[in-house]
């Protein structure tokens, strides 16, 4: 069942109307291409941004619209042709041009953008009118010359709404799909992102995290994600969770389109004070995509994050075997001290900023019928028959109840959560073993999507470097039973240009990724002729 609004359907009708009116190229690009294969096309002369475009959104009509219904993108740009045809028109006279110039990207739908497209979050009470300014990371998109495809879909408000949702959910877009096993979840809240990388319905895609939502769609639909360290990128114009956790980062197919994607997004901003010291840090993180980026590195296994199960500890031996073949120092086991002492004060954290911080932000937004968290709360139950049709909203009500951030109970729980996080944590486990980063599965294989139920998650590694507000990279490391499951490389603060290094390193000598099989189930067939 589509839950997409009417309007939704109707740009995105219009727009595959004009798009695929045109003939494609006589040797249409893969789907799966990598940034800089379709750049050498586009140089030879042999491809353009317009019949670029032409390609994914014609994916998008026939693998996300109909045939397996992904779900994955909630909205296509209506002015994606024209815009496909200006950056080709432009194209040869521009001074400069950055690896992104042209290419079709897609944005989670909680980042604004000043134009025909809604900025919702997923959720029905925010369509009413788009936002009136771009987010700060979509202006430097554009400014590179890079395409805005569309928004994907999410785990309504970030899957901040209750605790026992479905990860990709939304009441605008309905439930995302795994385009590797269909009937298995895509990990949220960023599975939309996930999932039409994965796809090949665009180049690439940004996501947002507070705990695991780039990391883990990134991990469950086998590809990369990027979870940058807080202040990086700017986070203003994206609808918020929490400022001491929240970043916007990069979700691709390799290690290299991720890393370009953040040279163009990472930077210092004033309209967000965390990111004070990003323009000090940010570089060309292409600069770090060595061949022999593993030698002499020092990696450390934290055997506490692996979880239990033996076809996951035999993928983590299989990885550490590649790493330690390619010249890297493995050291197995590393204890992180404080590993799970940090849940419950990072829960009064996230309540207590999410009033405060969405309260703010929406304050942004005009034309809306609701402006604050209150009033969220009192449309969701009067529209609870789309809404609240699965599961409810005791995270908003928990978080409605909470106090301002003056209150002793906040302040002492966010010092102490980043405290064991991160100075004792991570870079105390980094210190004591002399270590460049630390590994771990990134999560076990996707679960059962089950609507009734709600996820049904495992272990993971993501969330201390998460609370921490440090960085961390997954990237495929196999496959178990037909699922991809992900390895998650993390370290200390502004350690991007040593994990995008480890992490191309790791991919290099890995070769893990393959493209998604659409398989109905698991042992399955695919549901589609050619994926």
């Amino acid at each position: 069942m589509r839950y997409t609004s009417k309007s939704c359907v109707g740009l995105i009708g219009l727009l595959l109307t004009t798009l695929t009116s045109a003939t494609p190229p006589a040797s249409a690009p893969s789907p799966y291409a990598s940034i800089a294969e379709l750049q050498q096309q586009v140089r030879a002369g042999t491809l353009d941004s317009k019949q670029l475009t032409e390609l994914f959104v014609t994916r998008i009509r026939q693998l996300d619209q109909s045939g397996p219904t992904l779900r994955a993108v909630i909205e296509v740009n209506p002015d994606a042709a024209a815009l496909a045809a200006a950056l080709d028109a432009a194209r040869a006279s521009a001074p400069s041009r950055s690896a992104l110039y042209g290419m079709p990207l897609l944005l989670k739908d909680n980042i604004d953008t000043a134009d025909r497209m809604r900025s919702s979050a997923g959720s029905l009470a925010m369509v009413a009118a788009p936002a009136t300014r771009d987010a700060t990371l979509v202006t430097r998109l554009r400014a590179s010359g890079a395409l805005i495809l569309g928004k994907t879909n999410l785990s309504e408000w970030a899957n901040f709404r209750s605790t026992r949702s479905s990860s990709g959910w939304s009441g605008r877009g309905g439930q995302t799909r795994n385009p590797h096993v269909l009937d298995r979840s895509p990990c949220g809240s960023s599975a939309g992102s996930g999932a039409a990388v994965a796809a090949g319905l665009a180049v690439a895609a940004i996501g947002t995290e507070t705990d695991g939502s780039i990391i883990c769609p990134a991990a469950m639909n086998g590809i990369v994600g990027i979870k940058p360290t807080l202040g990086l990128v700017s986070r203003s114009g994206i609808v918020p969770i929490s400022h001491s956790q929240d970043t916007a980062g990069p979700m691709a197919r390799n290690v290299a389109d991720a890393a370009a994607v953040l040279t163009v997004i990472a930077g210092s901003d004033s309209r967000d004070p965390a990111t004070v010291d990003a323009d000090a840090h940010a570089t060309d993180y292409t600069r770090y995509l060595h061949a022999e980026a593993l030698r002499g590195k020092r990696i450390g296994v934290v055997r506490a994050m692996a979880g239990n199960r033996k076809d996951v500890d035999e993928l983590l031996a299989h990885s550490m075997a590649i790493l330690r073949a390619a010249g890297a120092v493995v050291i197995d086991p590393v204890v992180v001290p404080h590993q799970q002492d940090y849940s419950a004060d990072e829960t009064t954290v996230l309540l207590h900023e999410f009033k405060h911080d969405l309260n703010a932000y929406l304050q942004t937004r005009k034309g809306l019928p609701v402006h604050s968290l209150s009033e969220l709360i009192a449309w969701n139950r009067n529209h609870a028959p789309t809404e609240m049709r699965w599961f409810g909203q005791e995270l908003f009500e928990q978080a409605q109840a909470v106090g301002p951030l003056t209150d002793d109970g906040y302040r002492n729980a966010l010092k102490i959560s980043k405290r064991r996080s991160g100075p004792e944590g991570i870079d105390a486990a980094l210190a004591a073993n002399h270590l460049d980063a630390l590994l771990a599965p990134t999560q076990g294989p996707a679960w059962s999507i089950d609507l009734v139920n709600g996820d049904r998650e495992g272990d993971s590694a993501y969330g201390l470097a998460a609370v921490a507000g440090y960085p961390s990279v997954t990237v495929p490391a196999g496959f178990i039973h037909d699922l991809p499951v992900g390895m998650l490389f993390f370290a200390g603060k502004w350690s991007e240009p040593t994990l995008i290094a480890i992490a191309y390193g790791f991919e290099q000598s890995s070769r893990a990724w393959q493209p998604p099989r659409f398989l109905n189930t698991v042992g399955g067939k695919s549901v589609i002729a050619s994926p």
